[in-house]
């Protein structure tokens, strides 16, 4: 088991990245070579709700002399906050993990064909155009939805598709099911994984989770936050490291990498090794996979 003393992984460390399993634009073993390219030595595939992507980036890493650490991005929601919760290092064969991240994506597919429907009644748009725009058992979600307006030459790209159309205020938008976070947090850790609340602090009115129900979340086995993140406010940041003081939290960094589905870039914010550390040594659920 890895310490901070003595580490059989290395940094650079990026702990926040998507595969074309979920929303990302890359296969796995791609996903871990533009990793590898700008510098990153230890990373984790966080695909929204699956596992499915962990054998082939772990082949990958193990050949290119990288370190990888198992992780999924759980779907939550807290009143109407949208909160996703990444968890590293569980159990992916958990009873109760599994069943809960088959019902979210089951979900999902409906979600996106109800917005489809909706759509194509004033676009030019229909299901398939979405399906070509997926891999095969991929979760399908609203970036899939975008990918088929950018191929219909609806849209330019993903960031008009989000900006437009794909925005609440044009009545297209779903709502899809999700759990509470202290749900998701004791489904994680429960699995033997480690919980950190991803990109917490974004820009919105009240984004943030109230403090109280963050305590909440702590002292149901919460391990941490990504505090390290492109869209994380200045401000919330400060509020977060007060809190991971207070209770000597996990701090963790990342890219959110997706690909050409975002501008985000492997390693633009990276966790320490001391913070890496902390988290395999917490978890009991499954191990690293080292070089």
């Amino acid at each position: 088991m890895a310490t901070a003393r003595s580490p059989r992984f290395a940094g650079p460390a990026d702990l926040h990245m998507h595969s074309n399993q979920s929303d990302g634009t890359e296969s796995p073993a791609e996903v871990v070579r533009q990793a590898q390219r700008f510098g990153v030595r230890t990373m984790a595939l966080t695909d929204h709700d699956r596992t499915t992507g962990w054998d082939e980036a772990a082949a990958t890493t193990a050949e290119l002399g990288m370190t990888f650490i198992p992780g999924m991005e759980l779907s939550a929601k807290h009143e109407w906050r949208s909160v996703h919760v990444l968890g590293y290092l569980f159990d992916p064969l958990d009873t109760a993990l599994r069943a809960e991240t088959d019902r979210i994506r089951g979900d999902r597919i409906g979600r996106a064909e109800r917005i489809v429907r909706s759509i194509g009644r004033d676009y030019d748009l229909s299901w398939d155009d979405v399906i070509a725009q997926t891999t095969l058992d991929a979760t399908v979600g609203r970036p899939h939805i975008a990918d088929a307006l950018v191929a219909r030459g609806i849209v330019r790209d993903r960031t008009e598709a989000f900006d437009g159309i794909l925005h609440p205020r044009e009545g297209y938008y779903e709502p899809h099911y999700a759990p509470d976070p202290l749900t998701a947090v004791r489904l994680i850790t429960d699995a033997g994984g480690v919980a950190i609340i991803a990109h917490p602090v974004t820009v919105g009115r009240d984004r943030m989770m109230p403090v109280p129900f963050i305590e909440r979340l702590i002292a149901a086995g919460l391990g941490g936050f990504e505090i390290d993140h492109r869209e994380n406010t200045e401000s919330g940041k400060k509020t977060l490291r007060a809190i991971v003081a207070k209770h000597d939290l996990i701090v963790t960094g990342s890219s959110d990498y997706h690909g050409t589905g975002k501008p985000n870039l492997p390693g633009e914010n990276t966790t320490s090794d001391d913070m890496v550390a902390r988290l395999i040594e917490r978890a009991t659920g499954t191990a690293p996979r080292y070089a």
